[in-house]
């Protein structure tokens, strides 16, 4: 008979350290498996990668254009006007001999730059708005909502004309015309998010435990509000794309020969019989930029709706 332990297990089988099970086991570590989970996030979202790399090259195109072209874009030559697309000219010639390809890379300067400026007054004037009405309620809410309905109700190129008209011509004008018709709906969707944040229960405790007021807001309220409200931000530089560019196109953007990308298609509707490629190639352009800053807002509407 076969000595038994004090613990009950037999003679020789005395067990050795427990295993731990697969479930037990720490997460792997290290930058490799976040490496694989996006590149299969990616593989999966075909329009995306796309949509992003029409970003980063509009991005680039704007802030050095030497990297798409050495051509300038206000030099023409006279004996090469309105030649077709071509592997000398990519996008083909103006009535001047210019190189619309390279006036298009130009004017992404001119046009992403206005949009931003655009998006940057939405953002901040219209975030303001928003957090000071969620946050303090009241008569205060109640006064700067009642503006922002105001601003609803007047559509947003229209007011975009009033204000250029009132402003003046000129790229940065039309660009905070632009961003002041699209603060009503930032100031909305911060003042539903801080309402969201302000009654959820960790606001709730953090107030009971005597935190300021300042300390609320910076710490809990902010950092929890600020994810549909960049979504919007980056929905609205679709938006600002069309908005700035049809200002342009209009006449109220920067003076010729500015290659603004409103202004290049407001050139060429004039020799659409002969050169359709004038207004043609910087619309697609334009439509290329909206839809592809479109595609990565909803992404990140989904990305921030799945944290949720």
């Amino acid at each position: 008979m076969s000595q038994i332990l004090a613990d009950g297990a037999p003679a020789g089988l005395v067990p050795g350290p427990a295993r731990p099970a697969e479930a037990d086991l720490p997460p792997e570590r290290g930058h490799g498996p976040k490496l694989r989970r996006l590149l299969r996030f990616l593989l999966r979202r075909p329009g995306l990668v796309a949509s992003v790399v029409v970003v980063v090259l509009v991005v680039l195109a704007a802030f050095w254009p030497g990297l798409f072209t050495s051509r300038d874009p206000l030099l023409g030559v006279p004996s090469e006007n309105f030649r077709g697309p071509s592997g000398a000219h990519w996008f083909g010639t103006d009535e001047l001999g210019r190189d619309v390809f390279s006036r298009v890379v130009h004017g992404a300067q001119l046009s992403l730059k206005a949009t931003l400026i655009a998006v940057g007054v939405a953002f901040v004037v219209g975030g303001l708005i928003g957090l000071v009405a969620g946050f303090v309620g009241g008569w205060v809410e109640d006064a700067l909502m009642r503006v922002v309905d105001v601003l609803l109700s007047i559509p947003a190129l229209f007011l975009s004309l009033a204000l250029v008209t009132a402003l003046g011509y000129g790229t940065v004008k039309v660009a905070v015309a632009v961003g002041i018709a699209s603060v009503a709906q930032f100031a909305r969707v911060t003042r539903a998010e801080v309402l969201r944040v302000r009654q959820a229960v960790f606001v709730e405790a953090s107030r009971s435990c005597g935190a300021r007021w300042y300390s609320v807001l910076g710490r809990h309220v902010l950092p929890n509000a600020a994810g549909p409200v960049i979504v919007l931000a980056t929905l609205d530089f679709g938006a600002a794309v069309l908005a700035v560019s049809a200002l342009s196109f209009l006449g109220y953007g920067a003076p010729p020969p500015a290659p603004e990308w409103g202004t290049l298609i407001s050139d060429g509707r004039n020799y659409l019989a002969n050169a359709w490629w004038l207004t043609a190639l910087p619309g697609l352009a334009i439509a290329a930029t909206g839809l592809a800053a479109n595609r990565i807002a909803r992404a990140l509407d989904g990305e921030w709706s799945r944290q949720r």
